[in-house]
């Protein structure tokens, strides 16, 4: 019985961190939603591929408190690395 109540607990611990994961949007969202600009973020040239390069922006921007991120830059030299302004 503990056993399936710590498993319960620690999947609902688990849920409200993957929510807050920052989301990606677009120019039109940022216009649209009146979103509040907060800061920049980069990643650096060790991701192997867009999805990675996009993971480590919206950790990025939840590190600085954003909700939203929109990629302004980005680059391929055999690895990925890119540039997002942080919104929230």
């Amino acid at each position: 019985m503990k056993l399936k109540t710590l498993a319960i607990a620690s999947l609902a611990l688990a849920l409200p961190f993957s929510a807050l994961a920052a989301k990606e949007v677009t120019r039109e969202e940022v216009k649209t939603m009146k979103l509040e600009k907060i800061g920049t973020v980069h990643t650096t040239a060790e991701t192997t591929s867009p999805m990675d390069a996009k993971k480590v922006l919206s950790k990025r921007a939840d590190e600085k408190g954003g909700r939203y991120y929109l990629i302004i830059a980005g680059r391929e030299h055999g690895k990925f690395s890119a540039t997002a302004d942080v919104y929230k």
